[in-house]
């Protein structure tokens, strides 16, 4: 596992996985079935994990991170893996993970978004974390009443993070004046990774964000990883080509709820038995719904294959 401090380098190396964690029928961590989606990604080349919203840490209890931690540890498929753990959303929680990670050797951890908040406030709060850390976090940017651009380069610049995942969404005009103007204050994007995964990246790339975390590519990560190339080549081409095989999966996670689409559909391909996403979450049950993220989860799965047999010929 990755123990060194994060480089720009690190956030483009591979997509940013989001894998779910694994859990048995009474709702325990189940090992080996974490280690099967883990594995699953690293054949396809992935090299960086972050266990964050689709593993539910949002709602795992406090008294199961040292578990969760030492899962996310055990999975690690190389020692130059990159296994990034969440911490929050609320600052409570995050304090007391912060501890606990003091204890063990991650290089960084990403704190969750949370509401009922001010922007200057969480931005005092990060500092306190990371100085607590004594390493600096990452921070998912997902809404102007949570974090400014101002905040984010400020954070950036004092070295309280080390990464941001931009979650941004275009305004009505399809522009990202946000984005503009945060890439006004930092200079570059190196430090920056979409937060939205393949259709955003489509747009991102073009202010120079080339790095992006991924849930739907669990279930096609060699296309992932060959659009994660594309980007960084600048293959405009190749990366609306490959994007569009993510479609019908991510219209399936707007319309059945983002994080548990993603959870279940890692079972119903056959890549890992995940069992219940546990609490505040729950898994599909509508007959017609179960069939609809089989279908389109198995389809991702089998023009994958096809990719991979494609570029083997």
């Amino acid at each position: 596992m990755k123990t060194t401090p994060v480089t720009p380098e690190d956030l483009v190396a591979s997509i940013i996985a989001l894998p779910p964690i694994a859990r048995n029928s009474d709702g325990g961590i189940n090992l080996g079935e974490s280690r099967k989606i883990v594995d699953w990604l690293a054949s396809a080349g992935v090299r960086s994990f972050m266990y964050g919203g689709i593993a539910n840490l949002f709602h795992a209890r406090l008294s199961e991170y040292g578990a969760v931690l030492d899962l996310i540890e055990a999975v690690a498929p190389s020692e130059d893996a990159w296994m990034v753990p969440a911490i929050g959303g609320d600052y409570g929680k995050a304090i007391d993970q912060v501890a606990m990670l003091r204890e063990r050797d991650f290089p960084t951890a990403i704190l969750l978004p949370f509401w009922l908040v001010q922007p200057q406030g969480v931005a005092t709060g990060i500092r306190k974390l990371a100085d607590a850390y004594g390493k600096p976090l990452m921070v998912f940017f997902k809404a102007l009443d949570y974090l400014t651009p101002q905040d984010v380069a400020a954070l950036l610049k004092d070295g309280a993070l080390c990464g941001v995942e931009y979650g941004i969404v275009p305004d009505e005009t399809g522009q990202s004046p946000h984005l503009t103007a945060l890439l006004d204050l930092v200079g570059s994007a190196d430090r920056l990774i979409d937060g939205a995964g393949e259709l955003t990246i489509v747009e991102s790339s073009k202010y120079g964000i080339q790095g992006y975390t991924s849930g739907t590519g669990l279930l096609a990560p060699h296309i992932s990883q060959a659009l994660l190339e594309a980007v960084k080549r600048g293959d405009r081409a190749a990366i609306d080509s490959l994007s569009q095989v993510f479609v019908d999966f991510d219209a399936a996670r707007g319309a059945y709820s983002a994080i548990p689409v993603v959870h279940d559909a890692i079972r119903l391909a056959g890549i890992a038995d995940t069992g219940p996403i546990g609490p505040f979450f729950e898994t599909a049950s509508d007959p017609a719904i179960v069939a609809d993220i089989t279908r389109i989860a198995r389809e991702l799965m089998q023009a994958n294959a096809d990719f991979r047999l494609k570029q083997d010929a």
